[in-house]
């Protein structure tokens, strides 16, 4: 299968002023994804998509194609989805076909070589619309132990269930995403318009190294923990 590694960045980061291509123990931080989306391995094509001249040339210094998005998709609130549409329909009017896009997203700079190859070759097994990288959730905030106010104004399950577990053992596990990994099909994405379709396979991730990069202080975080892996 043709897997194209989609690595949305665009310029106007907020949190992180020009997040994606600040330097983080000396690298950009776009490095972090583009380097091991390309020692992977899997991807036929890896791109970036910008609205951002300075992003699109280190970028491509860095070994990735670049596709240029227009300015009303690269909003504080343009989804993601709006992107990965883009380039698919770009990419298809060049003659350029991929059976999935696997989503990267910068702000996750652990994400390892093996996580990603560990990804394909799972979604490349199965028949799922997508694969998404999942983390257990912490027992105390399981959705079974997860409460709503009713419109009488007492508390509820959140699962609709009418009898609480009482026991941390017998709690089913419950998993969130990540934000690390989104691998879809094609055909899903254009045609429903969903980056999960009706069938969403997932890969444990738990025990991998996690930093999801919003704000200054996750930055900081990002600076420790990738300053004490290289030392």
């Amino acid at each position: 299968m043709k897997i194209l590694g989609l690595i949305p960045a665009r310029g106007g980061s907020k949190g992180v002023p020009r997040k994606n291509i600040r330097l983080l123990n000396g690298k950009p931080l776009i490095h972090y994804t583009i380097d091991p989306a390309r020692k992977s391995g899997v991807f036929s094509e890896i791109l970036v998509s910008t609205d951002d001249d300075e992003i699109a040339s280190v970028a491509e210094e860095l070994g990735a194609k670049v596709r240029l998005r227009p300015a009303h998709l690269a909003t504080d609130s343009s989804p993601t989805l709006g992107t990965v549409v883009h380039v698919l329909q770009e990419c298809q009017d060049n003659g350029e076909g991929f059976g999935a896009v696997c989503l990267l997203q910068p702000t996750n700079p652990l994400r390892s070589v093996n996580v990603i190859r560990a990804c394909v070759e799972k979604f490349e097994r199965e028949t799922s619309d997508s694969l998404i990288s999942m983390r257990k959730v912490p027992h105390q905030f399981n959705p079974h132990w997860a409460f709503e106010e009713s419109r009488e104004g007492f508390l509820k399950i959140a699962t609709g269930e009418t009898d609480i577990i009482p026991r941390r053992q017998e709690l089913p596990t419950a998993y969130y995403r990540d934000g690390s990994i989104y691998l879809t099909r094609t055909k899903v994405i254009l045609e429903q318009k969903s980056l999960f379709g009706k069938k969403m396979g997932f890969l444990d991730v738990t025990d991998e190294p996690y930093l999801n990069i919003d704000t200054m202080e996750d930055w900081k975080e990002a600076e420790r923990v990738i300053g004490q892996q290289t030392s």
